[in-house]
């Protein structure tokens, strides 16, 4: 018998009993299904076994261990059909790409039929898995084993992947007589995936799933063009210089190929600034250049690239943060914690700002405000401007492409640009890399360079950031002239040796100790590049240090 402390109760379990057995039994304490627990802080599938006494915990799909775990079975579900409906190398070669508001991109492998009726095979197979509880199971396989089942199934990706991997075993989850791997939990069976949807679009299909905080409701597709649009473009580039995966990362690394590949990379964005810049100038009458972006998404140092490319194309570029415009401290919005909600736009005094850039633009001469972030004020150091015809704002903040943030500015006058770190590569064919751990890195790397802050702190705060930007940002990307994809193909790689020593940091039974170790063994997939090969006006620089802006 094992002694296990649950939610402040004593049970004894037999020998045999799993982690399933146990939830079961704490149910119908919790708002949401239960999807993975903790054991002694360990975090355990449902499907393992209780082996010893202590202390368990639980995580609800409304957890971000719980969603996160609710999502992957999902998608494995969903190869698991596509393998079922139309093969082997169909499931090999679909390739689970980046997610598009409330869907996850699939890309339509070989042989599979890109058509509202292929999606509705695929999504009536899904059906039946879940109806039936297919089981879903996990086994550890030597290292060389588990490459020899990888090689006899065609997944040549995984291959590369575990090629570079220091691990002597490797976890491969079995449905149905079909193997995969997939980077992190499962959920024991598929009758827990029975909210989703599987619909046709673009290249291949959208798997729909509900958010963390509704966990049960699937609400319809969120259409974002501009934005599957980017990662389209991006995802051809990737596949034009050989990089799809880290595997394909990683060889490149080995090969010595690295300031090739960075030289080219940077070049690449530099074309794609350029072409924005050019679009400016053509348009004529622009006089506010409104950029806007989540966290970490590289807004100053593209700030900084794009007014030299004005630059060059006759225009006078003058930077203005939006944050200079905050209302002084004491009349800043606070959130329902209590706190100061910087994120929110009544946090900016709009009317002043439209005031500000109303009289620019009809050629008067203001004085400009600096928020003194020490005494939560705005100040006024004679700070003068006077806008002539080659003069062109850039003016960078979270709130630029929304209406009401330069609401008394003519729309001609206007030319908005969304900015963000869209991850171009995955770690195989199955397993994507989410675009919020390529942010959460840079800006834990650079809160702690610049700020002193650890990086328990930065995952704390980390929620909270999100939720602002999914107020006030992502509502208005589809609003913007112009998208800006700033996520390097190698920078996760730079990045690695910044940032592995910050998590370590991070203690067990730290609150932020779960997302740590899950960052690490992320990184673990990524061998390591010195940063001493980026260009010092490379966006990466913003993050590790020594760029010749000023960010």
């Amino acid at each position: 018998m094992y002694k296990l402390k649950v939610m402040d109760t004593e049970i004894e379990v037999e020998k045999g009993t799993t982690c399933e057995d146990v939830a079961n039994m704490f149910k119908d304490k919790f708002d949401a299904p239960i999807a993975a627990v903790s054991i002694n802080g360990k975090i355990r599938e449902l499907f393992k076994r209780v082996n010893k006494s202590g202390e368990m915990s639980f995580f609800t799909l409304k957890d971000d261990v719980g969603h996160l775990t609710y999502k992957r079975t999902a998608v494995m579900l969903a190869i698991k059909a596509i393998f079922d409906v139309y093969g082997e190398k169909a499931a090999n070669t679909s390739r689970v790409d980046f997610t598009v508001a409330n869907g996850t991109f699939i890309f339509a492998g070989d042989g599979v039929e890109n058509s509202d009726a292929g999606a509705a095979k695929i999504k009536k197979r899904m059906q039946e898995l879940v109806s039936n509880g297919v089981i879903i199971s996990k086994a550890t396989y030597p290292l060389d084993e588990a490459m020899d089942l990888f090689e006899r199934h065609g997944m040549k990706d995984k291959n590369e992947l575990f090629r570079f991997r220091r691990t002597s075993q490797v976890n491969v989850y079995e449905i149905d007589g079909y193997y995969d791997y997939y980077y992190g939990y499962m959920l024991p069976n598929a009758s827990y995936v029975k909210y989703f949807d599987f619909i046709q679009y673009g290249a291949g299909f959208m798997l729909v799933l509900p958010s963390k905080n509704e966990p049960t409701v699937v609400k319809p597709f969120e259409e974002r063009k501009m934005l599957y649009d980017t990662f389209m473009e991006t995802g051809r580039w990737c596949k034009q210089v050989g990089i799809q995966n880290v595997g394909d990362l990683n060889s490149w690394i080995c090969k010595n190929q690295m300031n090739d590949l960075i030289l080219v990379q940077e070049a690449e964005q530099e074309r794609r600034i350029g072409e924005i810049a050019r679009d400016i100038v053509n348009r004529g009458g622009v006089k506010f250049v409104m950029i806007a972006g989540p966290s970490s998404s590289g807004k100053t140092s593209f700030s900084h690239r794009l007014s030299i490319q004005l630059r060059t194309l006759g225009l006078t570029p003058h930077p203005i943060a939006v944050d200079d415009y905050f209302v002084n401290r004491e009349l800043t919005p606070l959130d329902e914690d209590g706190n100061y909600n910087f994120e929110c736009i009544e946090a900016i005094d709009t009317k002043k700002f439209n005031e500000d850039m109303t009289k620019l633009l009809a050629g008067e001469r203001v004085e400009l405000p600096d928020f003194n972030f020490k005494i939560g004020r705005r100040e006024y150091n004679g700070r003068y401007m006077q806008l002539g015809p080659d003069d062109v704002l850039v003016i960078e903040g979270i709130h630029g492409l929304n209406p009401k943030m330069s609401y008394a500015l003519p729309e001609e006058s206007k030319y908005k640009i969304y900015i963000s770190a869209l991850t171009s590569i995955n770690i195989d064919e199955h397993n994507r890399i989410p675009t919020t751990d390529a942010r959460l890195l840079r800006r834990m790397v650079r809160d702690a360079r610049t700020r002193g802050a650890d990086a328990a702190r930065t995952i704390s705060m980390w929620g909270s950031v999100r939720r602002g930007e999914e107020e006030n940002i992502f509502p208005f990307q589809e609003q913007a002239d112009a998208m800006f994809n700033s996520v390097l193909i190698y920078e996760l790689a730079c990045l690695k040796p910044f940032a592995e020593p910050l998590l370590f940091q991070i203690e067990k039974g730290s609150p932020e100790y779960y997302e740590a170790k899950r960052l690490l063994k992320f990184l673990d997939y990524f061998l390591s590049v010195p940063s001493e090969f980026l260009p010092n006006n490379s966006i990466c620089r913003e993050f590790v240090g020594g760029s010749c802006f000023r960010v």
